[in-house]
């Protein structure tokens, strides 16, 4: 019997660690700012133009989540006017695993794969 204990409202148990990493994450764009920075170190407007189905507070608060949790690093570059640039911590570096291990699994199960053994089902 596995011991639970309720944290957040979420439900954590001995053998899974799920919820953690979920709380860590904190927003459901994290995965995409965390992908997006893997390319190197922005600025919030660049970073805002290439996850543009992100809003602006959204992303703001994700930004602020990841650096909180030590995912991200927010530098402050004393220029006028004031250059704020984002970028990956070792930390957040390492996630780089698990982004790929689920690229991975939506290549293989993911929408476009369902359509196509939908297809050659119905053929």
């Amino acid at each position: 019997m596995s011991k639970q204990v309720k944290s957040n409202s979420c439900l954590e148990t001995d053998s899974s660690n799920i919820c953690e990493v979920l709380q860590i994450l904190g927003a459901k764009w994290a995965f995409l700012v965390l992908n997006e920075l893997l390319r190197g170190p922005q600025r919030f407007n660049q970073l805002q133009r290439n996850v543009a189905v992100v809003k602006t507070q959204s992303l703001t608060d994700t930004l602020r989540h990841l650096e909180h949790n030590g995912l991200v690093l927010r530098q402050v570059f004393p220029t006028v006017p004031v250059t704020v640039e984002y970028s990956l911590t070792e930390k957040g570096y390492e996630f780089q695993t698990a982004l790929n291990e689920m690229n991975k699994w939506v290549e293989k199960w993911g929408k476009s794969q369902q359509v196509n053994s939908e297809t050659s089902i119905s053929s």
